[in-house]
């Protein structure tokens, strides 16, 4: 017996820069929202770079904002991130900054609008931490 889980939407708030493109799904199984970069970027051979998206969002209390790379721009230009996943407080309102790192063998070009990252929304739990004199 196949079993869906259908997640019920969480509201995120979003501001854009006249820069940004809207963070969108590209499937409707897709987990993360596509991040674009903010503006055109290049990067040499083991450059780290932190490339901003325009996107400022509002998480609800309970949920994160992880920022994960994209698998096409590893496999074709060696990009990835070098702080993976980032995460994103409930309570952080500042712009999407998304910090690549070229592994590949050359330099590459990333032209403003094209997809660097992706957001997913997720659920998290605190946790009550409490001392003990054995586990």
């Amino acid at each position: 017996m196949r079993m869906t889980l259908i997640a019920t939407p969480v509201t995120v708030q979003i501001v854009l820069s006249e820069q940004a493109r809207m963070p969108e799904y590209k499937s409707a199984g897709a987990a993360g929202l596509d991040l674009c970069s903010a503006e055109d970027v290049s990067l040499e051979r083991f450059e780290r770079r932190l490339v901003p998206t325009g996107v400022k969002v509002a998480i609800p209390p309970g949920f994160e904002g992880q920022v994960r790379p994209r698998s096409g721009l590893a496999r074709e230009h060696g990009i990835g991130m070098v702080n993976s996943p980032g995460t994103i407080d409930s309570d952080y309102r500042g712009e999407i900054m998304v910090l690549l790192v070229n592994l590949g063998d050359r330099n590459v070009r990333l032209s403003r609008g094209e997809r660097i990252a992706q957001l997913v929304i997720a659920p998290v739990a605190r946790a009550d931490v409490r001392i003990v004199e054995r586990l």
